[in-house]
């Protein structure tokens, strides 16, 4: 049918246009059906193939086309857009709202307005409070992450292990805590490294109003602490998919990440295949006694591998 209604010329317009949405869906023997006229089409004919996955449509068409791939939409410019959108329909947004509709957007415009949409469903005369925000959309409130980045910088186990309590008892999602968590951390790193500067490139969660707590928190981990923590929130990230006990899951990174110096000095004694003794002068002792023993073993070993035996005292 398609093919058929290309042939006609449109009555009015220069071109007649086809635009197939989700082209990846298309089968194999609907593009080998497409293929004759999108090698030839007529002059009046133009052919739009919208899809996310183009690796997924036939050589022979992607050959035949031009590829314009569309980029997320910035922060800077879907802000002031969803600004005008919410005056327009009389409804006052709280700090940080539209943020966390940009975030739950990803960039695309289709779907930052249809979370706007569901935001502006649950107003209550005419107002979008941000815990409601926060509270439809999964996210973990911003007080929280930087009450465990704190608890983690102090060392204090029991403030952290409180984050994971209101964690569980507050019914957020430990899975999006942690990633929240890690994308605290990236910010962090990105002020480390880049300074005022990197302030354009932050995450759409760290507001402008949080950038003094943003430089203390970098301040106070330092390069390499944050470094070890991103890895160390990476890795339980991976391991949270289909875990029984996320509760667990939680308990065990906040002791992964308090315990962070102590793994590095671990892991920094074990590269020189000696464990660490340097705490105290007893300690200090035994290691050189060990170390004595070691190297009294390994020169009998070479004396019995080369013949030579020690001369008995009795002899």
């Amino acid at each position: 049918e398609l093919r058929e209604r290309a042939c006609f010329a449109p009555a009015r317009d220069r071109y007649k246009i086809f635009i197939l949405d989700e082209a990846h869906m298309v089968t194999p023997q609907g593009f080998n059906a497409l293929l004759k006229i999108v090698e030839e089409p007529p002059e009046h004919v133009m052919f739009i193939f919208a899809t996310t996955e183009p690796d997924k449509v036939i050589g022979t068409i992607r050959s035949r086309t031009h590829h314009y791939p569309f980029r997320l939409v910035p922060k800077e410019v879907m802000g002031p857009y969803l600004e005008q959108i919410c005056e327009d329909e009389h409804i006052e947004a709280e700090p940080g709202v539209l943020r966390l509709a940009m975030r739950a957007g990803g960039g695309s415009v289709r779907d930052t307005l249809s979370v706007l949409d569901q935001l502006m469903v649950g107003a209550v005369d005419g107002s979008i409070a941000y815990d409601s925000a926060v509270a439809l959309l999964g996210f973990t409130p911003d007080a929280l992450i930087s009450e465990a980045i704190d608890a983690v910088a102090d060392k204090n186990g029991e403030a952290l292990y409180g984050v994971i309590q209101k964690v569980v008892v507050g019914g957020f999602d430990p899975r999006r805590f942690v990633e929240d968590l890690l994308a605290r951390v990236r910010d962090l790193l990105v002020l480390t490294l880049g300074g005022t500067r990197a302030e354009s490139v932050l995450s759409d969660d760290a507001a402008a109003e949080n950038m003094d707590d943003l430089r203390r928190q970098a301040s106070a981990l330092g390069l390499s602490a944050l470094t070890q923590m991103a890895d160390t929130i990476n890795a339980t990230l991976a391991n949270m998919t289909g875990a029984i006990s996320p509760r667990m899951r939680l308990e065990l990174l906040a002791a992964r990440l308090l315990a962070g110096r102590e793994e590095g000095v671990a892991a920094v004694a074990s590269s020189s295949g000696m464990p660490d003794f340097a705490g105290d002068s007893g300690a200090s002792a035994a290691a050189e006694s060990l170390r004595g023993s070691m190297a009294g073993s390994r020169r009998r070993t070479t004396r019995d591998a080369a013949g030579v035996r020690p001369q008995d005292s009795t002899s």
